[in-house]
């Protein structure tokens, strides 16, 4: 089994049961995103556990699409995003206030918002209240009321790598009898709440597995590799700045003389000279 310094998503179940689990690690997807922003420490540390999340959710994207998972807050720290793709490609953001005091981050009063975009498909948003001030424990509330799915959720970084452990209760399936091992939720929970932050971060999947489950029938799948990637390009910039209009952008080239933008993601930056300007704006010549 490869370990876990490669970025991968690993799912598992447990023979005669109903419940299924993924383990998510990032160190590169993780590192990429952190060294194109001087992130505080604590911010960088919520951004890593919010990757891992949203890994973990990624193993349902069934199709292709994005999904995406934003924490929106009240104090110093506004946003913090991660999105992923079917193909397990992720990038993630931070707002915070330049100056504010972010030694201490606090997720209480805050809201959690998961929304799925398939390219083919329906939007779809839900919105979990941050009771705890905990991701895990939102992303839990979420599943147990938005689709009635038991579900735990244990995520660490420590700053250079982050890593996530779900459990889930999928409903019964067939040729699974619910009540062969009533108490396997339970005990299934309880021996995944005894993983440390060092064995969830270090650890590879097979030797983790191992010390959590070895007295279980746990049946493993083959990983898929997680990476960091932008969706952004010149094009999807290009027709951004359109929905400005002509006039304003014309306003701004008198005073600047180009229009230079940066993707926030991942910094790669953007310029637009009063010809390329012109092109976006097809309609124009047309008049």
């Amino acid at each position: 089994m490869t370990g876990h310094s490669q970025d991968q998503l690993q799912r598992f179940s447990f023979d005669h049961t109903s419940i299924r689990g993924e383990l998510a690690h990032l160190n590169s997807t993780f590192q990429d995103v952190i060294r194109r922003h001087a992130y505080p420490r604590t911010i960088a540390i919520a951004l890593g556990e919010l990757m891992a999340a949203t890994a973990l959710l990624s193993a349902s994207l069934k199709f292709p699409g994005r999904l995406t998972l934003q924490l929106r807050l009240t104090g110093n720290v506004t946003l913090l995003q991660a999105e992923t793709d079917e193909k397990g490609r992720m990038r993630a953001i931070a707002r915070y206030e330049e100056g504010a005091d972010t030694d201490t981050l606090s997720l209480d009063d805050g809201q959690m918002v998961l929304t799925m975009e398939p390219e083919n498909g329906q939007r779809y948003q839900g919105i979990t209240a941050i009771e705890q001030g905990n991701v895990a424990k939102a992303l839990e509330d979420y599943f147990e009321q938005s689709e009635q799915l038991a579900s735990r959720f244990w995520l660490h970084c420590d700053g250079r790598v982050a890593a996530g452990l779900m459990l889930q209760k999928m409903p019964a399936s067939q040729g699974v009898d619910p009540d062969a091992d009533p108490d396997a939720w339970d005990r299934l929970g309880h021996l995944a709440s005894t993983v440390k932050e060092d064995e969830l971060l270090h650890l590879d999947n097979e030797d983790l597995l191992h010390r959590l489950y070895h007295e279980e029938a746990v049946r493993v799948y083959p990983s898929s590799a997680l990476q960091f990637w932008c969706s952004c390009s010149k094009d999807r910039i290009g027709n951004a700045l359109h929905q400005l209009g002509y006039d304003e952008l014309q306003d701004i080239l008198r005073e600047q003389g180009s229009i230079a933008i940066n993707c926030e993601f991942c910094q790669q930056a953007y310029s637009f000279d009063a010809a390329q300007i012109d092109e976006l704006f097809p309609e124009r010549t047309l008049q």
